[in-house]
């Protein structure tokens, strides 16, 4: 299994975290407020940790799991202690009307978070395209991208402890298509298309 370090104590932080310590994955959370990590820490059980914020994190891994205008001034913070890393984005740049995305360029947020990190670390896109609530009761697809096939290769393990299955979308200049599936999802979802069930690549949901 996988040793796993969450940066965040958000929603989407503990329905990962909740998920990789039933996938029987060690999990370590991280959170500028201690107090509140050390409390996820323990509702996530499993032998759950908390890190100190902007140390080196304990897992192979690292989710970032902040909003999308948090991820690269974070990992810009943590510097060269993740160095040697997998750093997972997760998050979705959506606008303020939630119709298009925040950047303009033909850019990501995991694209400029690898611009900012060690460049012995590597970045993966993932989890971006399904609704927490898919997660915690449904067995969607996850579609990754990265440059690193070893990195890619350690994600895609994680996903399947999870009972998901990793879909590679390519390389890393994927992730501006994968937030752009995220604002795809989002407006299927506003506008009435499936109900809470809903995510691309929804391959099995319980009875």
């Amino acid at each position: 299994m996988s040793s796993i370090s969450i940066i965040g104590t958000g929603n989407m932080a503990r329905t990962i975290g909740a998920l990789a310590v039933a996938g029987g994955n060690t999990v370590e959370v991280m959170g500028r407020d201690h107090s509140k990590s050390a409390d996820l820490a323990k509702a996530l059980g499993g032998g759950a940790t908390t890190g100190e914020w902007g140390a080196v994190p304990a897992g192979d891994i690292v989710i970032v799991a902040l909003l999308s205008d948090g991820v690269v001034p974070a990992v810009a913070h943590y510097g060269d202690a993740l160095a040697g890393k997998v750093i997972v984005d997760i998050s979705n740049p959506f606008n303020s009307t939630f119709d298009g995305l925040a950047h303009r360029e033909v850019t990501s947020i995991a694209q400029e978070v690898a611009k900012v990190a060690p460049t012995s670390a590597s970045v993966v896109k993932g989890f971006n395209t399904v609704f927490r609530h898919v997660l915690e009761n449904g067995r969607p697809d996850v579609f990754i991208a990265g440059d690193n096939a070893q990195a890619k290769a350690g994600v895609e393990a994680f996903i399947k402890s999870l009972g998901m299955r990793p879909m590679d979308t390519g390389g890393l200049e994927m992730a501006h298509w994968l937030e752009g599936a995220g604002l795809l999802t989002m407006g299927l979802a506003r506008h009435g298309v499936g109900g809470w069930d809903f995510a691309l690549g929804v391959t099995e949901l319980p009875a």
